[in-house]
Parts: structure tokens; sequence; C-alpha cells
């Protein structure tokens, strides 16, 4: 297994490891729900430089981009990112990722760890113009600082003004003296902070000053277990469950980070997307509920009031945050409606739940600083209150 410029730290905190995308990872330290609430409702640390990051160079940079995402790369000014996905030529995802148009005019894709030389490869495959590209994976660390007192943790190491980057921005400066760190304000918890991408001999300081600093605010080192607890209550997609190379974004629920218009983008795969559209979804990706106790865990079955199989669990836990059994899954068409009965078969028998448009999680108050940095779907969470 690889290890991350983190993992002596891991280890030396006693964090439970596991193999994860070819990586030793920390799955939890003190527990899933205690470091789930910690990034709910203070501040949590992550380490994720598993993750994958490509670096690309000059004027034709941008079109290259946007031969292979489906978003529209030339709304983004330097300093903006966006979230996108590598289309393949059948419409179906060769990746989740996001894009960087970074303030010195280079781009940056960052893309999930079990995906890095696949989609390196698929990106080259479109290279016919030389752009100068770069996968910087081995030398980038990433560590993630989330929840609602990040902005306080990450203030007081940095002269950049943190507390005014907009959600999906970016800038770079110096932070706990270490030089070069580009500050994203992104995430994959739903609730507020900031991303943090920085040279690997500089990943040690980094989480030791964020670890010092977040003391008071009684900050936790968090591992895989909690941020996918996270993601799931939001409803954020995870590459090999909800997505992947068979499944349509349109399907999945990402038709807002998938631009048809011909001016706009036209991608690989857009054509057969297209007419995915044209002739109606068969199925389409719906958060559940269950209404009896049970958890559902991806490739459960999922079947109709008669105990007909309409579909198949694709994500589901217990969410810390809302105390429930929630999960995402791929159900036909005509039983997506929300509020609509389903039945989730665990361990041979047949749970009932509701359909439930997500996010599952929604904060009961946003601090003012928080509230034009959490977003989803390009909504604000405020918007999105019952």
């Amino acid at each position: 297994m690889k290890s991350t410029p983190l993992t002596p730290v891991h280890e030396a905190l006693g964090a439970k490891m596991v193999e994860f995308a070819g990586y030793a990872m920390p799955v939890q330290y003190s527990g899933i729900k205690e470091e789930h609430m910690a990034v709910r409702e203070s501040v949590g640390l992550f380490d994720v430089s598993h993750m994958g990051e490509f670096i690309f160079k000059g004027p034709e940079a941008p079109a290259l981009l946007q031969k292979v995402t489906s978003n529209n790369i030339h709304r983004l000014q330097p300093g903006q990112a966006q979230y996108s996905c590598l289309p393949n030529a059948q419409g179906g995802i060769v990746d989740d990722l996001i894009v960087y148009h970074l303030e010195d005019g280079n781009w940056m894709l960052v893309v999930n760890a079990s995906n890095i030389e696949k989609d390196w490869g698929w990106i080259q495959r479109f290279n016919m113009s030389g752009v100068e590209a770069h996968n910087v994976s081995d030398q980038t660390a990433l560590l993630a600082l989330q929840g609602p007192n990040a902005v306080d943790v990450l203030e007081a190491l940095t002269e950049v003004d943190v507390d005014a980057l907009k959600f999906y921005t970016c800038t770079k400066g110096t932070v706990a003296g270490c030089e070069n760190v580009l500050i994203s304000a992104t995430g994959y918890t739903g609730s507020g902070g900031f991303e943090l991408y920085c040279e690997n001999r500089h990943a040690e300081t980094l989480w030791n000053a964020l670890m010092e600093a977040g003391a008071e605010f009684n900050i936790k080192p968090c591992g895989l277990a909690a941020r996918d607890t996270l993601r799931l209550e939001m409803g954020y997609c995870l590459y090999g469950n909800d997505i992947d190379e068979t499944t349509s974004p349109l399907e999945a629920g990402l038709g807002w980070i998938t631009k048809l218009k011909v001016e706009d983008n036209d991608f690989v795969g857009r054509e057969e997307i297209l007419k995915r559209k044209e002739a109606g979804l068969n199925r389409k990706l719906v958060g559940f509920v269950l209404q009896e106790r049970g958890i559902p865990r991806k490739d459960c079955p999922i079947e109709n009031a008669s105990g007909e199989r309409i579909g198949t669990v694709t994500s589901g836990t217990m969410g810390p945050s809302v105390g429930q059994a929630i999960g995402l899954g791929y159900v036909d068409v005509a039983e997506a409606e929300p509020g609509n009965s389903i039945h989730i078969r665990i361990r041979n028998k047949a749970i009932e739940a509701k359909v439930q448009r997500v996010p599952f999680y929604i904060p009961p108050e946003l601090p003012p600083r928080l509230g034009r940095r959490l977003k989803v779907q390009g909504k604000s969470l405020g918007d999105l209150k019952p």
C-alpha cells in the first residue's frame, strides 16, 4: 500500500488504518459519531492526500479541458473552481472531479484516488495540441479543514483573508509558515470549511499547526468513515458507489454540471447524453429514509409494495446528524417521486422506506460568515430549509 505524508502522524494518534484506493488511510480515530459531530458542530481535520492532482498550462489548456469535462469551464475566472465530471464516449462517467482556474492562469483538476491513472490516460487521449500537463498527485498533500469554526482556525495561521473567500473560490498564500499553499473554500461535508493543497514536505507542519490552532474549538482528527457519513447526509455522490462508467450524469442528478448546449460545451459523450435525455430516463438516483429499524448497505435490492425489484441501493448509513437510516439508490423513474413508499431488502427482510429529496441534513441556523459558503447544487442551504 502507498502512504501519504501524514501516515506516521495517523499511526501515532492511534488511528485505525485501512486500505483505500491503494493507500493506507485512517478510517477513524476516536469514533465515527464523535468525528462526524465535531465537523457539524465545530471543526474537524481530514487527510485526503490520496486524491489526485493534475496541472495544465498554456493557451490550449482550456480547449482540452472543455473537451473532456461536462461543465462549462469558460465561466471560470482565475481564482474560481467548479464541480464537473469526465464523461466517456457512451455518456457514462469516467470520474467526478473539481476544476480549478488558478490565479496564475494555469488549471488544476482534482480527481478521485482510485481513478488517478485511468483519468490521466483518458485526458491524454484527447491532448492533440500538446498541452503541457503534469500529474503532481505524488508530490501534493491535501488537508480538509471542515466545520463552522474552520474560518477561525485557519485565519489564526495566515494573513490571507480567508473569511472573504466565497464558496468554490481559491487563492494561494502562506499558512503556518508553509509557502505556496492553495487555500480552497470547498469540501465534501456540507458544513463549510477549506481544502488546503501543499507540497508533501509541508504536510506534517500544516497538520500540527491546524490541530494546535483548533484546540480551543476541540478540533478532532477525522477519518474516511466520518467523511462518508457527512457526504451521504448531504446527498453527495461517491464514485464507485453512486456513479460509475455505466451511469449517466442525468440519471445521477448531475444535470446541473452537464451543459448540453453546443455553445456552452461540446464535450466527449455529449451526443449520447443528449440522446438519453430526449428518449427519457429509465431510472433515477434518489434519496430515501428508512421507516423501520435497519441500516441499508450498498447493493441491497429496492422493491415496490408488491415485492417487485425496482432498483438497487448504492450508499447507505445511519446519519449521526439526522438520527435516521438514510441512503441513495437507483430506482425506476415511476418510483422516484419524493414521498413514495419503497422497500429496502436487508437480510431477507423488506424494510419500508420513503423517497426523500436530498440533502437529508440542513443546518438549523447558518452562521452569517458561512451563509455564502454553504451551497447545494448552486443553492444556499438557507434557501433549502423546510
